[in-house]
């Protein structure tokens, strides 16, 4: 999930931990080890595109993680907060709950994490965009009310436990949705006639009231969504694999990572002279079927013989364009 319900959290597990104790200070340091994990974006400066893609929400990801660093940290704010009467054991278990509990959260999503590092194994539900407001802010607003009272106050501890409940329910909420519309998907396929080897589901940006699902129909992927208030047929658009296009590069090693990452979903394209790889796991950013833009695509080219695989930019040009498109797909077709 993105940065701010990664502090969210972890402010409200710490105060779960510690609160009665040291009040606010319990969200501070819950806080700090909710943001943690992200730190292995910083890799992204010292290691390689693909690298970097099979690091990120790996080890700093992993309950391996959270159970070495947790006594670490929890020693180091032990020496910070002498004065406040908390031990290092305490301290150690506020860590350990705040760095645990962002992996947890971050399996919902699309990118999954390794949690059981170093075992070859990624949880990913795909149930949850990693920014969704309606997860968020009414978790951020409990945790705002929950800071302006006492740390002994019983109304404390009733809006901390308020917030936690509240976006848990939403979570299981939206696994009852994936179920839900998996099902349309599929029932649509079978009227649709159309046959297919696997499916995969998830919510589109910032909702889950709007979702898409990736078909594998042998030589093309389909795409398509499906609102909760769509009233027509699912329309499946066709997206050629194109996996003769790799020509030489097809056996480099950078590129049968890269298609380990993405566990076989990808698609080539090619724009000019370059090949784009696509990884469909995110979907689309746009919903636009005549000039589809994948929300993470690779450049693929040879300097030396050597392979080089570079992230392209995000699409940001028609941001405001693509939201209100968005907004207006997610209240039906």
């Amino acid at each position: 999930m993105d940065s701010l319900t990664q502090i969210v959290l972890g402010a409200s597990v710490g105060e779960v931990v510690l609160g009665k104790k040291v009040g606010n200070k319990a969200m501070l340091y819950g806080a700090i080890a909710g943001t943690i994990p992200d730190l292995d974006v910083l890799s992204s400066y010292f290691v390689d595109t693909v690298t970097y893609t099979e690091w990120h929400r790996g080890f700093s990801h992993s309950i391996l993680f959270s159970l070495l660093f947790a006594p670490v940290f929890g020693w180091l704010i032990f020496k910070i907060e002498k004065k406040s009467g908390v031990s290092w054991r305490e301290w150690s278990t506020l860590m350990f709950w705040g760095l645990f509990t962002h992996p947890i959260l971050d399996s919902f999503t699309t990118w999954g994490t390794q949690l059981f590092w170093p075992f070859d194994l990624r949880l990913a539900f795909q149930n949850i965009f990693v920014i969704d407001p309606i997860y968020t802010l009414p978790f951020l607003f409990f945790l705002i009310l929950t800071m302006r009272e006492h740390r002994l106050s019983p109304a404390r501890r009733k809006y901390n436990r308020m917030g936690l409940m509240v976006s848990t329910a939403y979570l299981a909420v939206t696994i009852l949705l994936k179920g839900i519309t998996y099902k349309k998907f599929t029932d649509n396929l079978e009227d649709q006639e159309i046959a297919y080897e696997q499916i995969q589901t998830r919510p589109t940006p910032f909702n889950s009231i709007l979702w898409t699902a990736n078909v594998d129909a042998g030589n093309e992927y389909l795409i398509g969504e499906y609102s909760l208030f769509d009233t027509k047929p699912i329309v499946f658009r066709p997206y050629p694999k194109n996996h003769d296009l790799l020509g030489e590069l097809a056996g480099e090693d950078k590129l049968n990572r890269l298609i380990k990452i993405t566990e076989g979903w990808y698609t080539i394209s090619q724009k000019k002279q370059t090949l784009l790889f696509n990884d469909l796991r995110f979907g689309l950013i746009n919903l636009n079927p005549i000039d589809p833009k994948f929300a993470f695509s690779y450049k693929l080219f040879k300097i030396n013989n050597k392979v080089i695989v570079e992230e392209t930019p995000k699409f940001k040009e028609d941001a405001q364009n693509v939201l209100i498109d968005l907004w207006a797909r997610i209240w039906g077709n």
